[in-house]
């Protein structure tokens, strides 16, 4: 589902590139947003005239559980039991590296004013979303300078323009429930 997350990311970000008037001198019609060269990890290596997609974190949402997070209700309104879901953030950068330092900021300009308008990523804004992913909130993280700078002392790589989002609320869910009997009647005897 990870995997299917950031996939939908990259191609719906294209999409909206490709469709947004104002294309740059020497653009083509290659996909401005791409994930790492898997061979080219050591040193990672970002390709040029590109915004690269890295996912750098992975965090649990704890604060939004439920009451009896073991309990199910389906759209019938049957009562189901199994494991607790697990809620995910996904912590995305998105990096520009353009021969033409400009060309970079006004992609990540772009990618940034397409959130600010589009916070909400569903199935009725975006057709393209899996069945799987009921939605993602995309949120603009700012970094505090100290852990820019060990984000790109990892990647053992240069700063290049970026920009991060958390990516919010994957929910993983347990496939194998079991359904409650349904209470049709309470039998209570008051003795005094």
């Amino acid at each position: 589902m990870i995997g299917e997350a950031l996939t939908f990311l990259k191609n719906h970000l294209n999409a909206q590139l490709r469709a947004q008037a104002g294309a740059l001198p020497g653009d083509s019609d290659e996909d401005k947003v791409v994930f790492i060269d898997g061979d080219k990890t050591e040193p990672i290596t970002f390709k040029l005239g590109a915004v690269t997609l890295l996912l750098i974190n992975i965090e649990e949402e704890k604060v939004m559980r439920q009451a009896d997070p073991y309990l199910r209700v389906s759209e019938d309104g049957a009562s189901y039991r199994g494991q607790p879901d697990i809620l995910m953030h996904l912590y995305v950068l998105f990096v520009a590296r353009f021969k033409q330092y400009d060309h970079g900021l006004s992609y990540l300009s772009r990618i940034i004013q397409h959130f600010q308008t589009n916070r909400v990523l569903d199935h009725q804004r975006a057709p393209a979303l899996s069945p799987r992913i009921e939605r993602l909130i995309m949120e603009l993280r700012t970094m505090p300078f100290s852990e820019q700078n060990e984000v790109w002392n990892s990647l053992r790589t240069t700063y290049l323009p970026s920009v991060l989002y958390r990516a919010k609320m994957l929910a993983f869910r347990d496939k194998d429930v079991i359904r409650l009997p349904v209470v049709d009647a309470v039998d209570a005897e008051v003795s005094a």
